[in-house]
């Protein structure tokens, strides 16, 4: 796969974007594939935000919202670059709908296994996804791989144990013991799995995969609840909303966002809106044949002028798509798109070398660093996205898209 030689530069037609010094902020957290409470992120942002700020030299607290009827969030107040800032940050639950995919037997994974897998290679997604880059490559295999060793080991075993009882002890208990071995050490096998993530991966890549690349049902209702949220947001008296979407939740990102301007609930005269994806695994679904409305959305936001859409990975987070511009590699990139501007959050720059050496074995841990703080921060600050006083269209207006990005289409289907 060829990259290409110059960095793209998105036009920046947003003058008044530019020249916005926000003083108060509406922040909309999408997550990933994630089971948890949105408290998780709540803390995270707490404890590492803290420690940024203790690194870049300014102040941010955080407080948690009581008694509101809304979405669960936070306030985040920050002296930044001399400004006082107030962001009211929330996240945008589907941990119900994840918990829910998730509730499925030993018997019912490894079926979901060979139907995901089954998916991918036929319809040619797998093959062309191997074109980009090797890590989400690896982490789909992996719980395929760990699935089967899973099962081969324990059919193994049960087949020892079987021999030796029906050589010594009865003749026919290896057949009556065998089912029952089987099912113990899958079992125990499931019972770990918070340390090894294989169901956990499985689930999420069958969840991904289950309508060949649409929407389920669950989720497109899920979607207009997160589009009247974020266009209630847009009428209310904030210089900034700021929607951010990490991992899975980056393609939902750019769903909810598309939907929201076809509905002509975008930004008015004195608002304005930014799209930050983070760590996007985009290519795992808009590359499956019924992804038209992921297609379409990531076409149409790609030529918009009335948004920013900044899109951040980073080479050494395995489990990301790192510096694929989810549009062009999608194959719906239009003649005149400008966004998103694709460049690297630089772990191995903006880490240090002990904390490099320290996270660069934690695959999952890295793949939230864009939700952390950096010990050697270059342009890539997520507290300052999101709690400082400047625009994300003002703060990347100068900032060129990364030279090593990929944006050669690769994807089998391009219909929208």
């Amino acid at each position: 796969m060829s990259q290409s030689e110059s960095p793209k530069l998105p036009s920046l037609n947003q003058n008044s974007a530019q020249s916005v010094v926000v003083k108060r902020r509406r922040v909309f957290y999408i997550p990933g594939y994630d089971p948890f409470h949105p408290r998780r992120y709540r803390e995270l942002y707490r404890a590492e935000a803290m420690k940024q700020a203790e690194i870049s030299g300014y102040n941010i607290e955080t407080k948690g919202k009581i008694g509101s009827s809304g979405p669960f969030g936070w306030t985040a107040t920050a002296t930044i670059e001399g400004a006082q800032v107030t962001a009211d940050v929330s996240v945008l639950v589907w941990s119900d709908i994840v918990k829910s995919s998730m509730g499925h037997g030993i018997v019912a994974t490894y079926w979901q296994m060979l139907i995901t897998s089954w998916i991918y290679i036929y319809s040619g997604a797998l093959r062309r996804l191997m074109w980009l880059r090797k890590g989400p490559i690896i982490a789909a295999l992996y719980p395929i791989a760990i699935l089967s060793v899973q099962l081969l080991g324990a059919i193994t075993f049960a087949s020892v144990v079987g021999s030796v009882l029906s050589t010594y002890v009865y003749p026919r208990a290896g057949w009556v013991t065998f089912i029952p071995i089987v099912i113990y050490i899958l079992r125990w096998f499931h019972a770990r799995d918070s340390k090894i993530y294989a169901y956990y991966l499985m689930h999420d890549f069958a969840h991904t995969a289950q309508n060949w690349g649409a929407y389920p049902p669950k989720m497109e209702e899920r979607f207009e609840a997160f589009r009247a949220q974020i266009a209630q947001a847009l009428t209310e008296n904030y210089d900034e909303v700021l929607i951010v979407g990490h991992s899975s939740g980056a393609h939902i990102a750019v769903s909810i966002v598309a939907d929201l301007l076809r509905a002509n609930q975008g930004p008015k005269r004195g608002h304005v809106l930014g799209l930050l994806t983070l760590g996007h695994v985009v290519p795992m679904v808009s590359f499956l044949p019924k992804a038209t409305r992921l297609r379409g959305d990531l076409a149409m936001l790609s030529t918009r002028a009335d948004i920013t859409w900044v899109d951040v990975t980073a080479p050494g987070d395995g489990c990301s798509f790192a510096l694929c511009d989810p549009v062009a590699v999608s194959g719906v990139a239009p003649q005149k798109a400008r966004w998103p501007l694709v460049f690297s959050a630089a772990f191995t720059q903006s880490l240090s070398p002990e904390r490099w050496q320290e996270l660069k074995r934690k695959y999952f841990r890295l793949h939230f660093q864009y939700l952390c703080a950096f010990d050697r921060p270059k342009d890539y600050d997520y507290f300052q996205i999101t709690a400082g006083p400047k625009t994300l269209s003002a703060r990347y207006r100068d900032r060129p898209a990364s030279r090593s990005r990929l944006d050669v289409a690769a994807s089998g289907y391009t219909d929208v």
